[in-house]
Protein backbone atom coordinates (compact mmCIF):
# COMPACT_ATOMS: atom_id res chain seq x y z
CA UNK A 1 0.00 0.00 0.00
CA UNK A 2 1.29 3.92 -1.16
CA UNK A 3 0.85 6.66 0.24
CA UNK A 4 -0.80 8.94 -2.61
CA UNK A 5 -1.12 12.77 -2.44
CA UNK A 6 -3.32 13.81 -4.95
CA UNK A 7 -3.44 17.98 -5.59
CA UNK A 8 -7.06 19.23 -6.99
CA UNK A 9 -8.87 15.77 -6.16
CA UNK A 10 -11.92 17.15 -5.67
CA UNK A 11 -11.74 18.56 -9.00
CA UNK A 12 -12.89 16.34 -12.34
CA UNK A 13 -9.44 14.17 -13.46
CA UNK A 14 -8.65 14.33 -9.75
CA UNK A 15 -11.68 12.64 -7.95
CA UNK A 16 -11.51 9.96 -10.17
CA UNK A 17 -7.86 9.01 -9.52
CA UNK A 18 -8.81 9.51 -6.13
CA UNK A 19 -11.82 6.97 -6.22
CA UNK A 20 -9.44 4.39 -7.92
CA UNK A 21 -6.27 4.88 -5.94
CA UNK A 22 -8.66 4.52 -3.07
CA UNK A 23 -10.26 0.82 -4.11
CA UNK A 24 -7.20 -0.11 -4.94
CA UNK A 25 -6.37 0.06 -1.33
CA UNK A 26 -3.56 3.23 -1.41
CA UNK A 27 -3.45 5.57 1.61
CA UNK A 28 -5.09 9.05 -0.28
CA UNK A 29 -4.83 12.57 0.48
CA UNK A 30 -6.64 14.81 -1.20
CA UNK A 31 -5.12 18.29 -1.08
CA UNK A 32 -7.46 20.68 -2.43
CA UNK A 33 -8.49 24.21 -1.98
CA UNK A 34 -12.12 24.14 -3.28
CA UNK A 35 -12.02 27.03 -5.60
CA UNK A 36 -15.70 26.82 -8.20
CA UNK A 37 -14.40 23.41 -9.86
CA UNK A 38 -13.51 21.52 -6.75
CA UNK A 39 -16.58 19.14 -5.35
CA UNK A 40 -16.21 17.01 -2.53
CA UNK A 41 -19.54 15.54 -3.10
CA UNK A 42 -17.89 13.90 -6.09
CA UNK A 43 -16.20 12.30 -3.69
CA UNK A 44 -19.19 11.02 -1.54
CA UNK A 45 -18.88 7.15 -2.10
CA UNK A 46 -15.02 7.26 -0.79
CA UNK A 47 -14.86 9.77 1.65
CA UNK A 48 -15.81 7.66 4.63
CA UNK A 49 -12.64 4.99 3.82
CA UNK A 50 -9.93 4.77 6.36
CA UNK A 51 -7.54 4.97 3.92
CA UNK A 52 -9.13 8.59 2.45
CA UNK A 53 -8.48 11.99 3.88
CA UNK A 54 -9.24 15.86 2.76
CA UNK A 55 -6.67 18.32 3.45
CA UNK A 56 -8.86 21.92 2.60
CA UNK A 57 -5.09 23.34 1.32
CA UNK A 58 -4.09 26.25 -1.49
CA UNK A 59 -1.07 24.91 -3.22
CA UNK A 60 -0.41 28.86 -3.77
CA UNK A 61 0.14 28.32 0.53
CA UNK A 62 3.44 27.17 0.39
CA UNK A 63 3.83 26.87 4.81
CA UNK A 64 0.34 24.30 4.31
CA UNK A 65 1.87 22.78 1.02
CA UNK A 66 5.32 21.92 3.25
CA UNK A 67 3.29 21.24 6.29
CA UNK A 68 0.91 18.35 4.98
CA UNK A 69 3.79 16.56 2.79
CA UNK A 70 5.44 16.58 5.73
CA UNK A 71 2.98 14.96 7.81
CA UNK A 72 1.92 12.57 5.44
CA UNK A 73 5.53 11.65 3.76
CA UNK A 74 3.87 10.33 0.36
CA UNK A 75 5.43 7.71 -1.96
CA UNK A 76 3.73 9.40 -4.93
CA UNK A 77 2.54 12.80 -5.66
CA UNK A 78 0.00 13.55 -8.47
CA UNK A 79 -0.27 17.14 -9.37
CA UNK A 80 -3.44 17.94 -10.49
CA UNK A 81 -4.39 21.36 -9.16
CA UNK A 82 -4.96 23.51 -11.47
CA UNK A 83 -6.98 26.49 -13.14
CA UNK A 84 -8.00 24.48 -16.70
CA UNK A 85 -11.11 26.59 -18.35
CA UNK A 86 -9.55 28.49 -21.33
CA UNK A 87 -12.01 30.82 -21.54
CA UNK A 88 -11.59 32.13 -17.56
CA UNK A 89 -7.58 32.14 -17.98
CA UNK A 90 -8.66 34.94 -21.19
CA UNK A 91 -11.16 36.72 -19.20
CA UNK A 92 -8.52 36.76 -15.81
CA UNK A 93 -5.35 35.37 -16.71
CA UNK A 94 -3.43 36.41 -13.23
CA UNK A 95 -5.36 33.66 -11.07
CA UNK A 96 -3.53 31.22 -13.79
CA UNK A 97 -0.35 32.55 -13.47
CA UNK A 98 -0.67 32.25 -9.33
CA UNK A 99 -2.18 28.51 -9.30
CA UNK A 100 -0.38 26.70 -12.15
CA UNK A 101 3.21 28.55 -12.28
CA UNK A 102 3.64 29.55 -8.80
CA UNK A 103 1.54 26.76 -7.01
CA UNK A 104 3.43 24.40 -9.01
CA UNK A 105 6.93 26.28 -8.09
CA UNK A 106 5.74 25.77 -4.35
CA UNK A 107 4.58 21.97 -4.63
CA UNK A 108 8.13 20.94 -6.18
CA UNK A 109 10.25 23.27 -3.99
CA UNK A 110 8.35 21.28 -0.70
CA UNK A 111 8.75 17.99 -2.14
CA UNK A 112 12.34 18.41 -2.75
CA UNK A 113 12.37 19.77 0.83
CA UNK A 114 10.64 16.30 1.48
CA UNK A 115 12.71 13.86 -1.06
CA UNK A 116 16.09 14.63 0.48
CA UNK A 117 15.19 13.77 3.91
CA UNK A 118 13.90 10.38 2.68
CA UNK A 119 15.80 6.96 3.13
CA UNK A 120 17.94 6.39 -0.30
CA UNK A 121 14.68 3.37 -0.96
CA UNK A 122 12.20 6.08 -0.26
CA UNK A 123 14.00 8.05 -2.74
CA UNK A 124 14.16 5.70 -5.02
CA UNK A 125 10.47 4.89 -4.87
CA UNK A 126 9.44 8.77 -4.83
CA UNK A 127 7.75 9.52 -8.25
CA UNK A 128 6.21 13.64 -8.80
CA UNK A 129 3.57 12.88 -11.40
CA UNK A 130 2.99 16.68 -13.17
CA UNK A 131 0.13 16.49 -14.88
CA UNK A 132 -0.63 18.47 -17.63
CA UNK A 133 -2.08 18.83 -21.20
CA UNK A 134 -1.64 18.56 -24.94
CA UNK A 135 -2.33 22.58 -25.45
CA UNK A 136 1.05 23.15 -24.38
CA UNK A 137 2.43 22.29 -27.74
CA UNK A 138 -0.28 24.75 -29.68
CA UNK A 139 -1.88 23.85 -32.58
CA UNK A 140 -1.69 21.13 -35.08
CA UNK A 141 -2.61 21.45 -39.09
CA UNK A 142 -5.14 19.04 -40.74
CA UNK A 143 -2.48 15.66 -40.57
CA UNK A 144 -0.05 14.97 -37.71
CA UNK A 145 0.06 14.12 -34.17
CA UNK A 146 2.36 15.90 -30.91
CA UNK A 147 4.64 13.91 -30.01
CA UNK A 148 6.76 14.21 -26.42
CA UNK A 149 9.78 16.39 -28.61
CA UNK A 150 7.34 18.57 -30.30
CA UNK A 151 7.97 22.36 -29.62
CA UNK A 152 6.03 24.05 -27.45
CA UNK A 153 3.88 26.63 -28.85
CA UNK A 154 1.30 27.40 -26.50
CA UNK A 155 -1.78 30.31 -27.57
CA UNK A 156 -3.69 31.03 -24.36
CA UNK A 157 -2.95 32.22 -20.91
CA UNK A 158 -3.99 28.64 -19.56
CA UNK A 159 -1.60 26.66 -21.73
CA UNK A 160 0.71 28.99 -21.67
CA UNK A 161 0.83 28.99 -17.69
CA UNK A 162 0.91 25.07 -18.32
CA UNK A 163 3.89 25.09 -20.24
CA UNK A 164 5.69 27.13 -17.51
CA UNK A 165 4.72 24.65 -15.04
CA UNK A 166 6.55 21.99 -17.59
CA UNK A 167 9.23 23.54 -17.80
CA UNK A 168 9.55 24.37 -13.71
CA UNK A 169 8.82 20.36 -13.21
CA UNK A 170 11.53 18.95 -15.21
CA UNK A 171 13.79 21.48 -14.36
CA UNK A 172 13.67 20.77 -10.37
CA UNK A 173 14.54 16.94 -11.82
CA UNK A 174 18.19 17.91 -14.18
CA UNK A 175 18.75 20.42 -11.30
CA UNK A 176 18.19 19.11 -8.16
CA UNK A 177 17.36 15.43 -8.94
CA UNK A 178 13.92 15.17 -7.73
CA UNK A 179 12.36 12.42 -9.61
CA UNK A 180 9.47 14.11 -11.93
CA UNK A 181 7.50 12.49 -14.57
CA UNK A 182 5.58 14.79 -16.94
CA UNK A 183 2.31 13.61 -18.55
CA UNK A 184 0.34 15.43 -21.63
CA UNK A 185 -3.21 14.49 -21.87
CA UNK A 186 -5.86 14.87 -25.10
CA UNK A 187 -9.28 16.76 -23.76
CA UNK A 188 -10.67 14.23 -21.30
CA UNK A 189 -14.71 13.54 -20.71
CA UNK A 190 -16.70 11.20 -17.97
CA UNK A 191 -18.47 11.02 -14.76
CA UNK A 192 -18.26 14.27 -12.41
CA UNK A 193 -16.84 17.21 -15.45
CA UNK A 194 -17.80 20.25 -13.99
CA UNK A 195 -20.39 21.68 -16.65
CA UNK A 196 -18.89 24.34 -17.93
CA UNK A 197 -16.98 21.97 -20.40
CA UNK A 198 -18.38 20.85 -23.94
CA UNK A 199 -19.43 17.79 -23.63
CA UNK A 200 -21.14 18.47 -20.10
CA UNK A 201 -22.84 21.44 -21.81
CA UNK A 202 -23.68 19.46 -24.47
CA UNK A 203 -26.13 16.88 -22.37
CA UNK A 204 -27.23 19.49 -20.12
CA UNK A 205 -28.62 22.08 -23.22
CA UNK A 206 -30.18 19.07 -24.15
CA UNK A 207 -32.35 17.59 -21.12
CA UNK A 208 -32.72 21.62 -20.65
CA UNK A 209 -33.81 22.22 -24.08
CA UNK A 210 -31.11 25.43 -24.19
CA UNK A 211 -29.83 26.97 -27.06
CA UNK A 212 -26.03 24.54 -27.89
CA UNK A 213 -23.15 27.17 -28.26
CA UNK A 214 -20.75 25.60 -30.78
CA UNK A 215 -17.91 27.86 -31.17
CA UNK A 216 -16.78 29.51 -34.82
CA UNK A 217 -18.00 27.03 -37.77
CA UNK A 218 -17.61 23.44 -35.29
CA UNK A 219 -14.23 22.79 -36.93
CA UNK A 220 -11.88 22.23 -34.15
CA UNK A 221 -10.78 19.11 -33.79
CA UNK A 222 -9.81 17.30 -30.09
CA UNK A 223 -8.78 13.83 -29.28
CA UNK A 224 -10.99 12.24 -26.94
CA UNK A 225 -10.02 10.18 -23.83
CA UNK A 226 -12.42 8.98 -21.28
CA UNK A 227 -11.05 9.67 -17.62
CA UNK A 228 -10.74 6.63 -16.25
CA UNK A 229 -8.42 5.63 -19.12
CA UNK A 230 -6.44 8.45 -17.98
CA UNK A 231 -6.47 7.42 -14.64
CA UNK A 232 -5.69 4.04 -14.92
CA UNK A 233 -2.27 5.57 -17.48
CA UNK A 234 -1.54 7.97 -14.30
CA UNK A 235 -1.36 4.85 -11.89
CA UNK A 236 0.83 3.01 -14.20
CA UNK A 237 3.19 6.70 -14.88
CA UNK A 238 3.30 6.47 -11.19
CA UNK A 239 4.83 2.93 -10.89
CA UNK A 240 6.79 2.78 -13.58
CA UNK A 241 7.59 6.22 -15.49
CA UNK A 242 11.50 7.03 -15.79
CA UNK A 243 12.34 10.44 -13.74
CA UNK A 244 12.72 12.97 -16.98
CA UNK A 245 10.72 11.27 -18.80
CA UNK A 246 7.35 12.81 -20.51
CA UNK A 247 4.69 10.63 -21.45
CA UNK A 248 1.65 11.69 -23.84
CA UNK A 249 -1.77 10.56 -23.08
CA UNK A 250 -4.09 10.13 -25.81
CA UNK A 251 -8.23 9.00 -26.53
CA UNK A 252 -6.79 7.68 -30.32
CA UNK A 253 -10.38 9.44 -31.01
CA UNK A 254 -10.59 12.63 -32.95
CA UNK A 255 -13.72 14.50 -33.79
CA UNK A 256 -14.52 18.10 -34.93
CA UNK A 257 -16.13 19.79 -32.44
CA UNK A 258 -19.79 20.01 -34.67
CA UNK A 259 -19.40 16.22 -35.23
CA UNK A 260 -18.95 15.71 -31.34
CA UNK A 261 -21.91 17.71 -30.58
CA UNK A 262 -23.97 15.51 -32.95
CA UNK A 263 -22.82 12.62 -32.00
CA UNK A 264 -24.13 13.69 -28.50
CA UNK A 265 -27.91 15.46 -29.50
CA UNK A 266 -28.17 11.85 -30.97
CA UNK A 267 -27.13 9.80 -27.93
CA UNK A 268 -29.54 11.87 -25.32
CA UNK A 269 -32.18 11.69 -27.97
CA UNK A 270 -31.92 7.83 -27.87
CA UNK A 271 -31.76 7.75 -23.97
CA UNK A 272 -34.38 10.20 -23.14
CA UNK A 273 -35.89 11.49 -25.98
CA UNK A 274 -37.58 14.44 -26.01
CA UNK A 275 -41.34 14.99 -25.60
CA UNK A 276 -41.93 17.33 -28.47
CA UNK A 277 -40.43 14.41 -30.36
CA UNK A 278 -37.67 16.90 -31.99
CA UNK A 279 -33.74 16.10 -32.38
CA UNK A 280 -31.42 17.99 -29.78
CA UNK A 281 -29.52 18.87 -32.69
CA UNK A 282 -32.51 21.34 -33.12
CA UNK A 283 -30.24 23.27 -30.82
CA UNK A 284 -27.20 23.87 -32.20
CA UNK A 285 -26.27 27.23 -32.43
CA UNK A 286 -22.84 28.77 -34.25
CA UNK A 287 -21.83 31.63 -31.61
CA UNK A 288 -18.45 33.71 -32.30
CA UNK A 289 -15.26 31.87 -32.03
CA UNK A 290 -12.77 32.46 -29.05
CA UNK A 291 -9.38 34.40 -29.59
CA UNK A 292 -6.90 32.39 -30.01
CA UNK A 293 -8.93 28.88 -30.83
CA UNK A 294 -6.30 26.52 -32.05
CA UNK A 295 -7.18 24.28 -34.98
CA UNK A 296 -6.67 20.61 -33.97
CA UNK A 297 -5.27 18.84 -31.34
CA UNK A 298 -4.03 15.26 -31.46
CA UNK A 299 -1.46 12.70 -29.53
CA UNK A 300 0.83 10.05 -30.58
CA UNK A 301 0.63 7.94 -27.51
CA UNK A 302 2.96 4.86 -28.88
CA UNK A 303 5.42 5.97 -25.89
CA UNK A 304 3.52 5.17 -23.18
CA UNK A 305 1.92 1.90 -25.18
CA UNK A 306 5.66 1.09 -26.11
CA UNK A 307 7.17 1.64 -22.51
CA UNK A 308 4.62 1.21 -20.26
CA UNK A 309 2.35 -1.12 -22.03
CA UNK A 310 -0.77 1.21 -21.79
CA UNK A 311 -3.32 1.58 -24.31
CA UNK A 312 -7.04 3.34 -23.74
CA UNK A 313 -10.32 0.91 -23.48
CA UNK A 314 -13.49 3.31 -24.03
CA UNK A 315 -14.14 4.04 -27.79
CA UNK A 316 -16.39 7.10 -28.89
CA UNK A 317 -19.02 4.61 -28.93
CA UNK A 318 -18.89 3.40 -25.57
CA UNK A 319 -17.20 6.44 -23.93
CA UNK A 320 -19.56 8.47 -24.63
CA UNK A 321 -22.90 6.69 -24.22
CA UNK A 322 -21.68 6.00 -20.65
CA UNK A 323 -20.89 9.48 -19.68
CA UNK A 324 -23.95 10.31 -20.54
CA UNK A 325 -26.10 7.80 -18.74
CA UNK A 326 -23.91 8.98 -15.87
CA UNK A 327 -25.32 12.71 -16.38
CA UNK A 328 -28.68 11.40 -16.61
CA UNK A 329 -28.56 8.99 -13.49
CA UNK A 330 -27.05 11.76 -11.39
CA UNK A 331 -28.86 14.93 -11.82
CA UNK A 332 -28.56 16.07 -8.36
CA UNK A 333 -24.97 16.10 -8.68
CA UNK A 334 -25.23 18.79 -11.72
CA UNK A 335 -27.96 20.08 -10.63
CA UNK A 336 -26.78 21.21 -7.17
CA UNK A 337 -23.53 22.79 -9.49
CA UNK A 338 -26.24 25.05 -11.37
CA UNK A 339 -27.79 26.27 -8.71
CA UNK A 340 -24.57 26.93 -6.48
CA UNK A 341 -25.48 24.23 -3.89
CA UNK A 342 -22.48 22.78 -4.05
CA UNK A 343 -20.31 25.21 -2.18
CA UNK A 344 -22.87 25.27 0.61
CA UNK A 345 -21.07 24.60 3.80
CA UNK A 346 -16.95 24.74 2.79
CA UNK A 347 -16.09 27.39 5.38
CA UNK A 348 -14.50 26.00 8.33
CA UNK A 349 -13.41 23.13 6.66
CA UNK A 350 -9.66 22.67 7.87
CA UNK A 351 -6.90 20.60 6.78
CA UNK A 352 -6.76 17.06 8.16
CA UNK A 353 -3.96 14.20 6.80
CA UNK A 354 -6.20 11.39 8.42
Amino acid sequence: MKRILVTGGAGFIGCNLIRQLVRAGHCVLNVDSLTYAGNLSSLNDVASQPNYAFAQVSITDFASVHREIQAFRPHTVFHLAAESHVDRSIDGPRQFVSTNIEGTFNLLQASLEYWRLCSHSDQQQFRFVHVSTDEVYGSLGSTGKFTETSPYDPHSPYSASKAAADHLALAWHSTYGLPVVVTHCSNNYGPYQFPEKLIPVVILKCLRSEPIPVYGNGQNVRDWLYVADHCEALEIVGNLGQPGQTYNIGGNNEMANLDLVHLLCDIVDQQQPRNDGRPSSALITFVTDRPGHDQRYAIDASKIHRELGWSPKQDRSTGMRDTVRWYLQNQSWWQDILTGKYRLGRQGLGASTG
